[in-house]
């Protein structure tokens, strides 16, 4: 046989060792299997092998962290404060060579590396790390502990709220090198307040100074707070100013820019869109930044070495998130100046009772100018009431006095004239008919109101007030008038047909318009400013559709509006005229007359003590069913002092009207039961409430039932 015929024998006699030699060699391989799912089987790490992380579940119950294993090959990127993803939900039962297995793939936060655990079963192993790029430090989440238990919420809702969603090419591109600290400043417009300079000198001087500062009108302010910043960025520290909206925004922006030249601060607002906001974010958490100017996200930017936090009309609805737990940006950036032993500004042209309750409790120092200052910067203001309306023939026909006729005349001879529109959807407040003073229970002091056109009752503890007479002026007679804002801008329309018109409000907001007569009517909050000096005049129409809102911030709210849109009028030296269409007897009314906003928060703030009202009291909202909310504040331990008001129910939402957010579902009963603290309590308030709800989520919850602390709207 030649040796051609033996050689096809060999390989047959070999082939089986060599599969057994490759079956070995991978059994004894040390790559684990199953990798991306449970890493059964690989080795841990060395060094800290136990990862307490936060995952994203926003429910009480679940407020707590979570103990993880952490694999050799993801111990360089485990670190405190990256994003991860782990396995949740597997029971106890379900472990497998030492490791807890199965569960559903969650985000989540690492917060600490550790030694050990005090967890007695298996643990789960990490699945992966997001990103190696910490994004959470530990400032921040003590931070968002402090907001949580501030509004009875869960750590992962407040982070949710705090860090944005991750963006991998903004992620993989470096920040810029950090610039040197600027020179301070000079004083500039701030010398027109009393302690406007020293504010700045104890800024550059590496000082935390709190002020409530009282804005002259003007143009002014965003060219101010870009001082205020520029001052702290001397001190080598970082700044945030939040403001309401990115119209705002890009004019703090601008004055920055002005000021310090561009790289020495991040804009960030939801008009940048997600990469770029993201790539702005990590430029202040990497520190290339020191400074940021946003809006409510803002509040939680990560700056480092914070030495100024400042807030510009706090007043605004948009400083309330809409998303739990419902923070307020004054609050927070209060939580961040007392944590971070830094500065803390808040601003606006009017004064929010809160604001004044900080001065009064000696927390912060006023920043406002003199009388004479102020008197020269105000437009002049002049009040057209109900008794001028009936005597104008012409008044009654377009419901507008002659003297607002004439002012918009004069005024559009050397300029645009602003008209301020409410909005629609105001529900008319019950006031008295000869007094005007706002019908009140008598048990709690809520608002009163007739739903059905005959029995009063009342919108907060729902008690009968038949036999209701005004303790004003004793009066038995109520009155609700909301006149239509609508007919009225189209009335001056026609009234001036050579003149542009031009509209501003929800559906189109206008920034600027030029300096040349045209009648610019908008809605409150949606003013644009006019190029040049300002507006010759403005009309700020059918105030008691703004005055008889059914909330406890009516008068403030109003005030505030019409001081926002007067301030945009050139002052009384140049000419500059305002005309209210409203009762001139009334506070606000008054307040603005005198430009006096400090002193209506302060008279506001006293009654508010008197009666109980917030802030001076703390209260919580409870919502849903009916049978749900009793159920749920009969459970709840909560404090001995506490007031329980109501249940009230809610107006049902309609399926064709926008919702707000805490509306209750469409076409659902629900009802409110308001919970009332005195001052001291609102902690153990919020922490009762926060412990009930997360044992009813233990237990399967049933009907849903909302919390919100301190709720913006009570009626």
């Amino acid at each position: 046989m030649s040796s051609d015929d033996k050689q096809p024998e060999e390989p047959a006699a070999s082939g089986p060792e060599q599969l057994a030699l490759i079956r070995e060699t991978v059994r004894k391989a040390k790559v684990p299997k199953a990798k991306p799912r449970t890493w059964r089987g690989a080795a841990l790490a060395k060094e800290l092998p136990v990862a307490r992380v936060l995952v994203n579940k926003g429910v009480l119950h679940l407020d707590q962290y979570f103990d993880y294993a952490v694999p050799e090959e993801l111990d360089a990127d485990a670190q405190p404060g990256v994003r991860v993803r782990v396995r949740f939900g597997a029971g106890a039962h379900r472990v497998r060579e030492g490791r807890r297995e199965g569960g559903g793939l969650i985000d989540g936060f690492l917060v600490e590396r550790r030694a050990d655990t005090d967890y007695g079963g298996a643990l789960a192993a990490l699945a992966s790390v997001v990103s190696p790029e910490p994004v959470l430090s530990p400032e921040m989440l003590a931070l968002a502990r402090a907001v949580a238990d501030r509004y009875a919420g869960s750590l992962a809702d407040v982070l949710q709220l705090a860090v944005p969603p991750r963006n991998g090419r903004a992620e993989a591109k470096p920040s810029p090198e950090p610039l040197p600290p600027p020179a301070a400043p000079e004083a500039g417009s701030w010398e027109r307040y009393g302690r406007g300079a020293a504010f700045l000198d104890a800024l550059a001087g590496g000082g935390a100074p709190r002020a409530v500062w009282t804005a002259l009108p003007g143009p002014t302010w965003p060219e101010e707070l870009a001082r205020a910043v520029a001052a702290t960025l001397a001190s080598g520290r970082g700044a945030l100013v939040v403001v309401p909206d990115g119209r705002r925004a890009a004019r703090v922006d601008a004055a920055l820019t002005a000021l310090l030249g561009a790289g020495r601060h991040a804009l960030l607002t939801a008009d940048s869109g997600p990469e770029k906001r993201y790539r702005q974010w990590l430029a202040v958490r990497r520190g290339s930044v020191r400074a940021v100017v946003g809006t409510r996200a803002a509040m939680f930017a990560p700056v480092q070495d914070l030495g100024l936090v400042a807030v510009w009309d706090d007043g605004d609805s948009s400083h309330s998130d809409e998303n739990a737990p419902f923070p307020h940006v004054r609050e927070v950036l209060e939580l961040r100046a007392t944590h971070d032993k830094c500065g803390f500004l808040l601003g606006s042209t009017s004064c929010t009772v809160e604001a004044a309750q900080l001065v009064a409790s000696g927390w912060a120092l006023p920043l406002i100018a003199d009388r004479e200052r102020v008197r020269s910067a105000a437009p002049l203001v002049r009040t057209v009431g109900d008794e001028d309306l009936a005597r104008d023939e012409a008044a009654r026909a377009a419901r507008l006095p002659s003297v607002a006729w004439q002012v918009v005349r004069d005024g559009l001879k050397s300029g645009p004239v602003l008209v301020q529109v409410p909005r629609r959807g105001y529900v008319p407040r019950l006031a008295c008919e000869r007094c005007r003073t706002p019908a009140r229970c008598r048990h709690c002091a809520g608002p009163l109101e007739a739903p059905d056109e005959h029995e009063l009752t009342c919108r907060w503890c729902g008690r009968g007030a038949a036999d209701w007479h005004c303790v004003a002026c004793g009066s038995t007679r109520l009155r609700a008038r909301v006149v239509g804002a609508r007919r009225t801008a189209e009335e001056l329309g026609r009234a001036f047909p050579a003149v542009p018109v031009r509209t501003s409000g929800r559906d189109h907001v206008l920034d600027t318009v030029p300096d040349r007569p045209a009648l610019v009517v908008s809605t409150p909050g949606a003013e644009p400013v006019a190029d040049g000096g300002g507006y010759a005049a403005a009309l700020l129409l059918d105030g008691w559709a703004m005055l008889t809102r059914p909330d406890l911030r009516a008068g403030e709210d109003a005030l505030r509006r019409w001081m926002d849109a007067a301030s945009l009028v050139r002052g009384q030296s140049e000419g500059g005229t305002v005309v209210i269409v409203a009762e001139p007897t009334l506070r606000p009314v008054q307040a603005l007359v005198r430009w006096d906003p400090v002193g209506h928060a302060q008279r506001e703030l006293a009654e508010r003590a008197e009666l109980g009202f917030p802030p001076v009291s703390r209260m919580a909202s409870v919502a849903g069913r009916a049978d749900a909310v009793a159920g749920f504040v009969a459970t709840a331990e909560l404090p001995s002092d506490v007031e329980v008001l109501g249940p009230v129910p809610l107006p049902v939402s309609d399926p064709g009207r926008p919702r707000r957010p805490g509306d209750p579902p469409v076409g659902e009963s629900w009802h409110r039961t308001l919970l009332r603290v005195p001052p001291g309590s609102g902690s153990a308030l919020a922490a009762a409430l926060k412990t009930a709800q997360a044992a009813r989520m233990a237990r399967g919850g049933g009907e849903p039932v909302r919390i919100r602390i301190d709720p913006p709207d009570i009626g």
